[in-house]
């Protein structure tokens, strides 16, 4: 989501949904402390959960196509008509549609559970929703409300028994409990972001990423409309929220999006509204976040607003995904991941790109290109970390999400 003139232009839970952007530059280090935690709790219902899914056993690596999900905007000009289904060669990358996924309303962001079985999407609109839906029979299995709107990120929570999600409209997260059949409980909490104040140009709390620590310790929401990153813990056996620190950025960056290094210690924070990333400490007692400096998306002085940030399973290199410039930004991870070195740009031959992953193995990246409906491959040189584009984007209606299997 984002401001009415950019960012991530989510205009459309309300029923315009555009593909638009929001933009500004910097991110200056503060880190608050539970004691400070005002935010507004709306619990859900308290029903049973179910335990963990059993994990279905390890396989050989298959050889052949593999599965890709595309999200989109079901109400949006041009959009799909529920979630994209298609397959991509893993050596050369090409892509061939597979058919649609119907029954989903505008959903802009997946996510899959770790047992490879259930696909969640997002429900972008007014009264917000989640979806799951069985893989092996592409089966809806039902959505439950998020207790708020315009949600426009959701993961699963490593366990498998939680479902986290982020709702940008209303500036809340949600707790749902996740059965051992992959479906959905009613939500178990809902925590809304009511301080700090607004960042400027902001109307309000928009909470745009809500995702798990590398340790599991705790869970982090990422607030573009009030420029915060908050640290809870997460109670596995309720599904409770408390929270425990916040980290602001300077004034207007709007904190978009969060990666963490796989050593753990540090993560990289993707600034829509001031066009810039910053490094980011992370004390593992604590959940607590420093934010750093604010670095060069090497972008130069035209609109651009970053979108996501990957970085590779060795941690040796970063890429920013950036709306406007039409770019992927290059960066070298160094010092255990203490820094990010800029290295160079390279064209997505698409248009806003909104969205980017990682094939499993690491030798494919993908973007979801909204405003050129599209999805452009690259492969991934896993020594110097260079990308090469892997032949002609795939067509797919307001493209917004890529997840390759």
């Amino acid at each position: 989501m984002g401001s009415a003139n950019g960012g991530c232009s989510r205009r459309g839970f309300v029923g315009v949904l555009a593909g638009a952007a929001s933009g500004l530059v910097g991110c200056s280090t503060s880190s608050g402390s539970s004691s400070e935690s005002v935010s507004s709790r709306t619990p859900g219902s308290r029903g049973t959960v179910s335990p963990s899914p059993t994990k279905a056993p390890s396989a050989p690596a298959p050889t052949g196509p593999r599965p890709l999900y595309l999200g989109t905007y079901t109400s949006a000009e041009g959009g799909g008509n529920g979630i994209g289904v298609a397959r991509y060669d893993p050596d050369s990358g090409r892509i061939t549609g597979a058919g649609t996924i119907t029954g989903v309303t505008n959903p802009s962001y997946l996510a899959l559970h770790p047992d490879g079985r259930t696909l969640y999407a997002v429900a972008e609109q007014d009264a917000g929703a989640v979806t799951a839906v069985r893989l092996s029979d592409r089966k809806v299995l039902g959505s439950r409300g998020t207790g708020g709107a315009g949600p426009c990120h959701l993961s699963v929570h490593p366990g498998g028994r939680w479902l986290l999600s982020a709702n940008y409209g209303s500036g809340s997260v949600a707790v749902h409990p996740i059965d051992s059949s992959g479906a959905l409980g009613e939500r178990r909490d809902t925590v809304t972001h009511s301080s700090p104040a607004p960042g400027p140009g902001q109307d309000g709390p928009h909470a745009h990423q809500f995702l798990t620590s590398p340790d599991g310790g705790h869970v982090l929401a990422v607030d573009l409309g009030t420029d915060t990153v908050y640290s809870y813990r997460l109670n596995e056996r309720t599904g409770a929220l408390t929270e425990v620190s916040r980290a602001r950025t300077r004034a207007g960056a709007g904190p978009r999006h969060l990666t963490f290094h796989p050593g753990g210690r540090y993560a990289y924070l993707a600034n829509e509204n001031d066009n810039t990333v910053a490094v980011c400490a992370y004390d593992r007692p604590t959940g607590r976040l420093s934010v750093g400096a604010a670095q060069s998306t090497g972008t130069g002085s035209g609109t651009n607003y970053p979108a996501q940030l990957l970085v590779t399973a060795n941690g040796s290199y970063a890429y920013l995904a950036n709306r406007g410039h039409n770019s992927l930004t290059r960066y070298a991870v160094e010092a255990d991941g203490a820094r990010l070195r800029l290295l160079d740009t390279v064209a997505v031959n698409g248009d806003f790109p909104r969205q980017i992953a990682f094939s499993p193995d690491g030798t494919l990246l993908f973007t979801a290109n909204q405003r050129s409906s599209s999805v452009s491959v690259f492969h991934v040189d896993m020594t110097s970390g260079a990308l090469r584009a892997a032949g002609r984007p795939f067509a797919s209606p307001v493209a917004v999400c890529a997840l390759p299997l």
